[in-house]
């Protein structure tokens, strides 16, 4: 690893770097597919979250989705809009909402991933399976040894 003039590696050979380098391949051919469905990375996210489960509150949704929480407020509001989320009151806890995806935003994910999916499968090809499958199971492994390092624990 080379190093910067601060004594630190060179940023795009670094951890932070590199991670960002594979998410912006893995997203850069997923991008015009979501804009083609007129929706964000972001939406698409919590979409995909809810498709998933049954429902959810919206800290579940931002715990799963990575996301802040007032930003999954913002999406949640755009998505109600959109009729693709359908927000109710918990049955057992009246102050507390939770969402769920609609009929409408289960045929937006389901068209989608009509495209999506074989674009994994091509990376998965690409770089190969087992290594593909290695690589997902480390990266889980290395955000959860680095859990009691985040401010936010």
């Amino acid at each position: 690893m080379a190093k910067a003039k601060a004594g630190l590696t060179r940023y795009s050979e670094s951890l932070a770097g590199t991670l960002l380098a594979a998410r912006e391949a893995v997203m850069a051919p997923i991008r015009p597919i979501l804009r083609e469905a007129n929706v964000t990375e972001q939406q698409w996210r919590v979409l995909r979250v809810l498709t998933e489960v049954d429902e959810l509150d919206a800290s579940s949704i931002a715990k799963e989705a990575l996301l802040y929480a007032p930003t999954v407020t913002r999406i949640l509001r755009e998505l109600t809009e959109r009729q693709w989320v359908v927000r109710s009151t918990d049955p057992n806890d009246g102050r507390r909402s939770v969402i769920s995806i609609s009929d409408e935003g289960r045929r937006l994910v389901q068209g989608t991933a009509t495209y999506t999916v074989p674009m994994l499968s091509a990376y998965a090809e690409a770089f190969g399976e087992q290594r593909l499958r290695d690589f997902i199971a480390e990266a889980r492994e290395l955000a959860k040894a680095l859990e009691p390092f985040s401010p936010d624990r």
